[in-house]
């Protein structure tokens, strides 16, 4: 497969879920809200901005951190890069690269997903109307995924889909994890209290895991939630979930086999796959979960510049 076909089913698929992420993210904190006092609106919405990495950006475009401008910068800002517009955008950018390697469903869904999204911006969507507007983007991507899944040949270009989609996927739940862990609660005094049982359960649900969780534990604690986002292997949106298929996927890719080697990418991968899978929740803890969500995040970008180094670089001229 050429290079760039790679690169844009690769990117395609990252900019979708990373769409989708962002929904998410921003739902963990709406749903918050919903259920705690309108008391330091503000200070919860800077935290969000300093778990995305881009605060620097969002500071040099924006005055405050209040619900209006957060929810502008992360949705529908067209210089913002991450934005669910932008992301979107350069999804849609990607599928026309590659429009007679991909299914016409898929450029369909994708161009439908852009259109509804453009329209969303300019119609200027009130707070009330986003609380809608996110999960739509969700199923939205949910559709593109099931579209390609059912239309896409499993070769090669889908495979470099998936493995977009699943280091994407397990990025952004490490931040959203982290969002709740590490910022969100306002005081240490709240740990163990009915309000911090609802932040998890918002975070629950804002993966989508909240009932697969229910269904495998009775209470509600904050290390048995993240060990079921981390290391679950079972569950489709946990760390150690995404990874294992990322790392089947690659390999379908090179045609090693599980447990060996040929380029930089299958080997930090399988290594970071390996330590996950390996790792309890002990050391987590341990280490500060914070500490370890960052170290993993580091890890994942790793790997992902060695898929662009090992698979769409141009190699040099000698």
């Amino acid at each position: 497969m050429l290079s760039r076909v790679a690169d844009s089913i690769y990117w395609l698929n990252r900019y979708v879920e990373r769409a989708e992420n962002v929904a998410r993210f921003v739902d963990v904190n709406l749903n918050l809200l919903l259920d705690t006092p309108v008391t330091g609106f503000t200070e919860q919405w800077e935290p969000v901005m300093m778990t995305t990495g881009d605060k620097t950006l969002f500071q040099e475009r924006y005055d405050e951190a209040s619900a209006q401008n957060v929810l502008q910068f992360l949705t529908f800002d067209q210089e913002y890069p991450n934005s669910i517009l932008s992301c979107v955008k350069s999804a849609r950018e990607n599928a026309r690269a590659v429009r007679e390697t991909i299914s016409s469903e898929m450029w369909e869904q994708v161009n439908t997903f852009y259109l509804w999204v453009q329209e969303a911006a300019q119609a200027g969507t009130t707070e009330e109307h986003l609380y809608r507007f996110y999960p739509e983007v969700k199923m939205a991507s949910h559709l593109f995924a099931g579209v390609m899944d059912a239309t896409m040949a499993h070769n090669e270009g889908w495979h470099f889909g998936q493995l977009g989609r699943l280091l994407e996927r397990a990025d952004k739940t490490a931040r959203i994890l982290d969002v709740k862990y590490y910022i969100l609660l306002p005081a240490v005094t709240d740990i163990g209290t009915p309000l911090d049982d609802l932040q998890w359960i918002a975070l629950l649900k804002s993966a989508s895991a909240y009932e697969m969780y229910r269904k495998r534990q009775r209470r509600v604690t904050p290390r048995s939630i993240a060990q079921f986002l981390l290391l679950d292997p079972e569950f489709p949106r946990s760390i150690q979930f995404s990874l294992l298929q990322a790392e089947r996927s690659l390999h379908r890719i090179t045609g090693t086999t599980l447990g060996s080697w040929s380029h930089d990418s299958e080997r930090t991968l399988g290594r970071l796959r390996s330590e996950l899978e390996y790792t309890t929740m002990d050391e987590v803890f341990e280490s500060g979960l914070h500490e370890f969500l960052d170290k993993l995040q580091t890890q994942l970008n790793t790997v992902g510049e060695h898929i662009y180094e090992d698979f769409m670089a141009v190699p040099l001229a000698s």
